[in-house]
């Protein structure tokens, strides 16, 4: 007989109380599911059974708020559970996700559509103690919280919601679950080696090995980026980068059962009906009245007004990358998307003689690591150590303790850096544990202040995609790769920094079009040369980077820039027009996807190619009439940055104001009054247009 012990269903034992990944067993899951979804009931019961006037003590606040363990067990395991289903899954994790979905969402609408439980939060809504503004932002939170979920619906109205969301749920998780199977299935297995001419030496190494874990002979490309993009950079082989352009390109198109046409569109009328069903217009109008921009009016116009400034130009550099193109090309039929990445390439050397392999030398991936780390001590004091002892889920994964500037402890940083089998593509922060302050014993809310307090400090992960080491080389990174890191690692310390009393308004909980600022704003530092004189050392000789390399990332920093803020626009163009759907959805995914970014594209468009099939952030990810996000908050961290360009990268007065003002507040105000806490006025699109030279 087993001695196993479930170790959702005890204290952890462990280190801060971070996850024992290495006790965890599969069917654990299930168990402290199913368990966590009883507990669950059983506070249900006891609340809106409770004789006592609702109050916001006996029944906004939760015992999962006041550092009860018993009930917090389905917000554990589901934290545990779904991260690694995005960054460690199997085909066990996956069948028992298909289980567990439809149950879950089951349970939270049974949670949300309760209509006792709604009462007592409508009268706490409309009569209360005096509270704190954070306390006042969790009561109009939670209040609208239900009602966006259905609360005032009727019976017939719930029935109905019940069904949709449960249905978009289960499809969400289908989406995502054929996304990674598709890329996965795709390999390019090259067997002779005049195939591979033009490949730098470390694409070369790492598709070596990449064959090796396969078993096979020669050499092995994946869809995965750091295996791709080099590939279509730099490879001669013209029909093998169309081989590889229009298998990424096509991923979920197919005649199997991968295939995502159907999902999305289910999804996307799934999401109008629902919205619908609340009373809106569509989804957007739903989702935008939780969301800085507010309405799509609003939305429309930020892409408007990037399209009117960035489409002359990047018009500009179109035409400049077709007169840098060989004659023997339009003999070839001309340029086409497997080409623009090889040819864009060229041109940047001829201009600036300048590109990603250049500088891999220079960004290894330990001293990259002490540079972002040594960045956030610059700029907050905070320190890093990594602590073998910490359990993580996979060899790959690092756990680090972070302390503040006065030594106390301050967080857990889990980073996992490299692809693997069971890992999602992309990069994303996420966390096994949210900050929160809870008082220490059985004592009213409204003494809170007196209190003696715990601040539940928080277990933050990034999660990346990036170059792998090789047997010959450590893992070495493009610039680009730099750049990842620090847009994870500015979410990570929105997470860390967190210092708010409620979890829910904690950290990354913020309005969407807000979550990008921490992050974006890390971004500006790659290219300035005081922070890479601190880290980008030749991994052999130990040389710093060269000023003349320096000098070229600078001066390059706006190749193309345009072109680059016209695709995002133009994905943030094709999920509006996804969700500004009034009408039930039946047209053609394909030819509407092309129709709907067509003001922003400058290239030619395959008609077999998809982006939609495969855009997880607006079917899967959250971003769902929200992808404009990316750009609204490009704006806002251009904006800040402007400040530490002016007063010092690392002045650390104005570090500490973006830290109190905007890192730690999480979301216990609305953003822009937090904004303006820290700019001293609301943000203007001209600082990103000068940054990207649009506007002098």
């Amino acid at each position: 007989m087993s001695d196993h012990k479930n170790p959702f269903f005890e204290p952890y034992g462990t280190l801060h109380d971070t996850v024992p990944f290495d006790r965890i067993q599969l069917a654990d899951y299930e168990e402290a599911f199913m368990e966590g979804i009883r507990r669950d009931n059983e506070y249900l019961e006891k609340t809106i059974n409770n004789p006592e006037k609702p109050t916001f003590d006996n029944t906004i606040l939760n015992p999962f708020d006041e550092g009860d363990g018993y009930y917090d067990l389905l917000e554990r395991v589901s934290t545990v559970f779904f991260n690694l289903l995005s960054a460690e899954t199997n085909d066990e994790m996956d069948e028992l996700a298909q289980k567990m979905q439809p149950i879950l969402t089951q349970h939270e609408n049974d949670m949300r559509l309760n209509p006792q439980l709604f009462e007592r939060i409508r009268k706490v809504h409309l009569h209360h103690r005096r509270l704190t503004q954070e306390e006042q932002k969790l009561l109009d939170n939670c209040y609208e919280g239900f009602v966006r979920s259905g609360a005032l619906l009727d019976e017939e109205g719930k029935a109905q919601l019940r069904q949709l969301t449960e249905e978009a749920s289960m499809l969400s998780l289908q989406f995502s679950q054929n996304l990674l199977k598709e890329n996965k299935a795709f390999t390019l297995h090259i067997t002779d080696e005049a195939q591979l001419d033009g490949l730098p030496e470390t694409a070369r190494e790492a598709a070596a090995m990449a064959a090796k874990e396969q078993g096979k002979e020669g050499w092995v490309f994946t869809l995965d980026m750091p295996s791709y993009s080099p590939f279509m950079t730099y490879s001669t082989q013209r029909d093998l980068r169309q081989q590889m352009y229009m298998a990424r390109n096509t991923v979920c198109t197919h005649d199997n059962t991968e295939n995502n046409i159907d999902i999305c569109k289910r999804l996307i009328n799934l999401r109008r009906e629902i919205a619908q069903l609340l009373g809106y217009k569509t989804y957007a109008d739903y989702v935008l009245k939780r969301r800085m921009a507010s309405n799509v009016r609003n939305v429309y116009r930020l892409l408007d007004d990037l399209v009117d400034a960035y489409k002359p130009t990047a018009i500009k550099e179109r035409e400049e990358l077709k007169r840098s193109l060989p004659q023997t090309l339009q003999k070839e039929g001309g340029m086409k998307p497997w080409d623009t990445g090889f040819y864009t390439h060229k041109l940047q050397m001829k201009k600036y003689n300048l590109d990603a392999e250049m500088l891999r030398p220079y960004f290894e991936l330990s001293k990259v690591i002490d540079g972002v780390f040594g960045l956030a001590n610059k700029l907050y004091g905070i320190t890093f150590k990594e602590n073998k002892d910490i359990p993580v889920y996979h060899p790959d994964v690092k756990a680090y303790e972070v302390f503040d500037k006065d030594g106390s402890y301050l967080a857990v940083f889990y980073a996992d850096f490299h692809p693997r089998k069971g890992k999602q593509g992309g990069a994303w922060m996420t966390e096994y544990q949210g900050q929160s302050i809870r008082v220490k014993g059985k004592v009213k809310s409204e003494k809170f202040a007196t209190a003696k307090k715990e601040n539940i400090r928080p277990h933050v992960s990034v999660v990346m995609n990036l170059t792998k080491p090789t047997d010959e080389k450590p893992a070495l990174l493009t610039l680009g790769e730099v750049e990842t890191f620090l847009h994870e690692f500015g979410h990570s310390l929105h997470g860390m920094f967190a210092n708010t009393r409620f979890e829910s308004l904690s950290g990354t909980n913020v309005l969407w079009d807000f979550v990008e600022l921490p992050s974006q704003f890390m971004e500006n530092f790659a290219i300035e040369k005081d922070f890479l004189r601190t880290f980008a050392f030749h991994y052999q000789t130990g040389e710093p980077l060269p000023d003349e390399l320096i000098r070229r990332i600078v001066k390059s920093r706006n190749f193309m820039v345009a072109t680059a803020c016209l695709r995002q626009v133009s994905f943030g163009l094709l999920d509006m027009a996804y969700y500004t759907q009034r009408e039930a959805f039946t047209a053609d995914i394909i030819p509407f996807e092309k129709k709907a970014w067509k003001k922003a594209i400058l290239g030619e468009q395959l008609k077999d190619t998809c982006m939609t099939v495969q855009f997880s952030h607006i079917m899967a990810g959250g971003y769902a009439a929200g992808y404009y996000s990316y750009k609204w908050a490009e704006v806002l961290d251009a904006d800040a940055f402007s400040v530490f360009k002016r007063r010092g990268i690392f002045d650390q007065k104005t570090a500490q104001s973006f830290r109190d003002n905007i890192l730690s507040r999480g979301g216990t105000e609305h953003p822009m009054t937090l904004y303006k806490r820290f700019r001293g006025g609301e943000p203007t699109i001209d600082a990103l247009l000068k940054r990207n030279g649009i506007k002098r």
